[in-house]
């Protein structure tokens, strides 16, 4: 058995990959993975693993051996879900791995937010408490999250946990309809409610045609002033230059935004260009604590042992 793993790199460094070696010993590791290399790298094999390397319909014919792609995140849209099934080819993908590290991200820029943590570090820095009448400063406000409701859009794995640790600060949680979906369960509210009512809003969806620019001008209307995004899920969620009128005007306090539209951005993005201090933005590294990489490793590796049993695993075709 011969098996690639396209862009390694993706899952960063120092990790232990035995698990997967010790499962198929002839497995080989591409850091990265340029789309004009990935038919040649695939062409004999029977195992393809990625991350964001995308297989289509086209790369799959190059491929007559392959029997099992793996993938090393949850979102399956970089491969071509209706073709694998056409050719019989498992695609298999990994849950839960970075729950822990995603919810942990969630509160920590929140909470640098609420409390304007990034500001009076600025502050102390540039000597201003040094200038102080009094033994603290009151420059800038701090709020507490038991004061406020977190609306959840996607209640997944992911969005499942945020909720939990949420109710566990004392905060009221909204969990969203699923966006799309006609209908709002009782337990659920509307989008447009979640909106109106939340002081944060934390996006867990996946990306499809009906989350696409899910979050644009019309939307950040209808938000409180004082409310909060977080995006830890798909750039395509949210309309960047959008965002940026909305942080610029007051029309939102903050946001905190770890995916973008293209990624790298190389290509830029206005929210690179944004100077406020009422917004953070991270390299998509919310999930990518060292134990929610070797997570995925270790998924992977059950993946691909269920397969080779004869067992279904994780399967999403």
């Amino acid at each position: 058995m011969k098996a690639v793993f396209l862009d390694y790199s993706t899952l960063g460094p120092d990790l232990d990959t035995s698990p997967l070696s010790d499962l198929i010993p002839d497995f080989r590791f591409f850091d990265a993975t340029s789309a004009d290399q990935v038919g040649g790298r695939i062409c004999d094999a029977e195992f393809a693993v990625a991350n964001k390397v995308r297989l289509d319909d086209q790369l799959m014919e190059q491929a007559p051996k392959l029997r099992f792609i793996g993938l090393t995140a949850t979102g399956t849209d970089n491969i071509d879900l209706d073709s694998a099934r056409r050719r019989g080819i498992a695609v298999c993908n990994i849950r839960g791995y970075c729950s822990r590290s995603v919810t942990e991200h969630v509160f920590g820029v929140l909470l640098m937010l609420t409390h304007n943590l990034h500001r009076y570090a600025a502050a102390v820095r540039a000597g201003e408490w040094q200038k102080s009448q009094v033994f603290c400063m009151h420059r800038y406000p701090v709020r507490e999250l038991s004061s406020m409701t977190m609306g959840i859009v996607g209640h997944g794995e992911l969005g499942s946990s945020v909720a939990d640790r949420a109710r566990e600060f004392g905060m009221n949680v909204e969990i969203c309809a699923r966006p799309g979906s006609d209908t709002v369960p009782a337990d659920r509210v509307s989008f447009d409610e979640l909106l109106e009512r939340s002081d944060v809003i934390s996006l867990h969806c996946p990306l499809t045609a009906a989350t696409e620019n899910l979050v644009g001008e019309p939307e950040l209307q209808r938000m409180k002033p004082s409310s909060i995004l977080v995006n830890t899920a798909r750039g395509a969620l949210i309309n960047s230059a959008a965002l940026v009128a909305a942080l610029e005007s007051g029309e939102i306090a903050a946001a905190a935004i770890d995916v973008l539209l293209e990624e790298p951005p190389l290509n830029g993005d206005p929210l690179l260009d944004y100077a406020g201090d009422n917004l953070i933005v991270t390299p998509h590294i919310a999930w990518s604590t060292e134990q929610a990489r070797q997570d995925a490793v270790n998924q992977l590796a059950a993946n691909i042992a269920a397969f080779i049993n004869g067992e279904q695993r994780n399967r999403v075709v």
